[in-house]
């Protein structure tokens, strides 16, 4: 996996930026998620000051990684694109504090380190865009589920047959 350090609050300081591609393969916690491994993740970090002058990262993901669709149990294609932003705090007191103050769900508060990977990140950030229960919008095999739901005889009815 590339192994890209950064120094967080220096990153966003500079208004640093670093981008790039990296297959599902190599991100070990990910590729346990899926179906198999084929994929790609491109991904952006950006460092900048937020509104009330706290570091903070923007991160965005985006990508097609294979899941196993819950209802037929076939892989299908999901699409990944998403983006947070995530405030750094110099400890776990201070990223408390911050996340007080700022009162936004939609905002993410972290320690920040002097040594962060910036993969870790990445990675994170896909495993929290993957759905809770991934489907087809579609399966295309219905008729295992329509055998499956065929199949299934009402208490009912077999008590039914015992007359």
């Amino acid at each position: 996996m590339n192994a890209t350090v950064i120094d967080a609050f220096d990153f966003c300081r500079h208004n640093g930026s670093e981008h790039g591609v990296t297959p599902v393969a190599q991100m070990t916690r990910l590729a346990k998620d899926c179906a198999d491994a084929s994929g790609e993740i491109t991904w952006k970090v950006e460092g900048g000051a937020g509104k009330m002058g706290y570091p903070q990262l923007t991160l965005s993901v985006a990508g097609t990684v294979q899941l196993v669709c819950q209802r037929c149990l076939t892989p299908y294609a999901h699409t990944l694109d998403s983006s947070t932003v995530l405030v750094l705090g110099k400890d776990d007191q201070e990223a408390d504090e911050i996340e007080e103050i700022i009162a936004d769900e939609s905002i993410d508060v972290i320690v920040g380190t002097r040594s962060m990977l910036v993969m870790d990140l990445v990675e994170d950030e896909a495993l929290l865009a993957l759905p809770q229960s991934p489907r087809h919008a579609v399966c295309p095999d219905a008729s295992l589920l329509d055998k499956a739901k065929s199949a299934k005889i009402s208490p009912f009815e077999a008590l039914k047959g015992l007359k």
